[in-house]
Order: C-alpha cells, then sequence, then structure tokens
C-alpha cells in the first residue's frame, strides 16, 4: 500500500503549491480537504501517514468565528502526541504551536515579502540548510511562543520564531518556501490588500520579487521538504 499524505486547506488559495513535487516523489499518495467539507469534523488525523497543514488569513484565537479551529486543534494535539510526521507551513505552524501548548498571538508588523531567514544553529546541518540565504516569502501578522520541548530553527528581524521542530517528526514553518512559481500568488495580491499595504509595500514590488526570487525559492524549499521527509522515523 502506498503511504498516505493529507493536505488541509484553510483557505483554496493556499494549497500546497511546489511542495507536492518532493512529496509525491517520496512515494505518497496525496489527498487534499478542506475545513470547508462537511467530511473534515469527523477525520480521524492521527491515520494519514503524513499530514500537511497549509495558510489561511484567520488567527489561531479567532474560534468564535471559526468553530473548526478548536476541533481541529483537539485532533492536532492527539497527532503530535503520537509523534506523527507532521508539517506546518504559516497558520499550519501556528496550529502546531498552539496543539503543543503554546500562545498565538498578534505580532508587531505585518511581514509580508520575500527575504531570507536567519537559521540557528539547530538548523544548521538539518533540512533547513537548503534555504540558507535563499529569499523566501513572508505573509503573515500572527506569531507564538515556543512550545516546550521544541528546537529553534529559524529567525527573522521581526519576527524570532520562524521555524521550529520536535525530533524528525514534526516541522513547523511560518514562512512560505512552497511559493513562488504558483499562479495563486496573483489571487493573494487581489485578495489581501491590507496585508500588503500594512506591510508598507505593494503589489508591483511584491510581483516582481516573486518573478524574480521565486524559482530559487520553491526549488530551497522543495530540497528543504525532501531531505525532511528522508528523515522521518
Amino acid at each position: 500500500m502506498p503511504k498516505t499524505a493529507l493536505i488541509i486547506r484553510h483557505v483554496p488559495v493556499e494549497g500546497v503549491a511546489g511542495f507536492r513535487v518532493p512529496i509525491e516523489a517520496a512515494g505518497y499518495a496525496v489527498d487534499r480537504i478542506d475545513v470547508s467539507d462537511p467530511r473534515f469534523g469527523a477525520l480521524d488525523l492521527r491515520e494519514p501517514d503524513l499530514l500537511i497543514m497549509m495558510g489561511g488569513p484567520m488567527g489561531v484565537y479567532e474560534q468564535e468565528e471559526h468553530p473548526w479551529i478548536a476541533c481541529q486543534l483537539r485532533r492536532l494535539a492527539l497527532r503530535l502526541e503520537a509523534d506523527r510526521p507532521t508539517l506546518g507551513v504559516c497558520l499550519g505552524a501556528q496550529m502546531m504551536a498552539a496543539a503543543l501548548g503554546a500562545e498565538v498571538y498578534p505580532g508587531p508588523a505585518k511581514e509580508v515579502g520575500f527575504h531570507p531567514v536567519a537559521l540557528a544553529p539547530a538548523a544548521e546541518d538539518g533540512p533547513l540548510r537548503h534555504i540558507a540565504g535563499k529569499p523566501m516569502l513572508h505573509w503573515h501578522g500572527d506569531t507564538f511562543t515556543l512550545p516546550d520541548n521544541v528546537e529553534l530553527l529559524a529567525s527573522t528581524a521581526l519576527y524570532a520564531h520562524q521555524a521550529f521542530r520536535r525530533g524528525p517528526n514534526l516541522l513547523a514553518l511560518q514562512f512560505h518556501a512552497e511559493m513562488g512559481l504558483d499562479p495563486r500568488f496573483d489571487t493573494w495580491l487581489e485578495k489581501w490588500p491590507e496585508a500588503i499595504a500594512a506591510a508598507g509595500t505593494d503589489a508591483d514590488r511584491l510581483r516582481a520579487d516573486h518573478d524574480c526570487h521565486g524559482p530559487v525559492a520553491v526549488a530551497a524549499g522543495q530540497a528543504m521538504v525532501a531531505d525532511w521527509l528522508r528523515g522521518l522515523r
């Protein structure tokens, strides 16, 4: 039987994008579900061999407006307790932090645009070494306290907690190493102009940076994920 990978989309325009290539190359049969799907609430998130949770504009703390968040967190906590291979991106990373007992809250500023992360010593010989010095796409305004018993892997000037891992099986990335070649980026520019303005940039600059840095960012992100998948326990 092939290994199974389940992608959770919190909004349709934030999918697995460039990460699909290394996931399928590693032998996973990829399935996807949106949180709006009526089946989502009944899923046992411990079942897939690999779980990938993508981003979204909502905050983990907005549970009254989005009741599925609390439901997802409860089931995610069971998966993380079982140490089942899990990758979280942006909101997905914040969900992992919250499920591990951390606090998620609004950060000091919007971080939107392409720039590198600074790797922590714990990341220098691990999968994140592939993205060292490469501009990654950032698009968020929330952050989180660092959960207990994890290793900090990356930071930026605005946000100290950009990535963490717990052992070989749990990896959380605040930035979007999957984006840079996906046409849905144009939809991001159209849907969230207020985030762009709050970050002090504009759509033309972001589009130019996407064209310039996107291919390199995605190639680095794919190498990172392929390396991480090879090390799963």
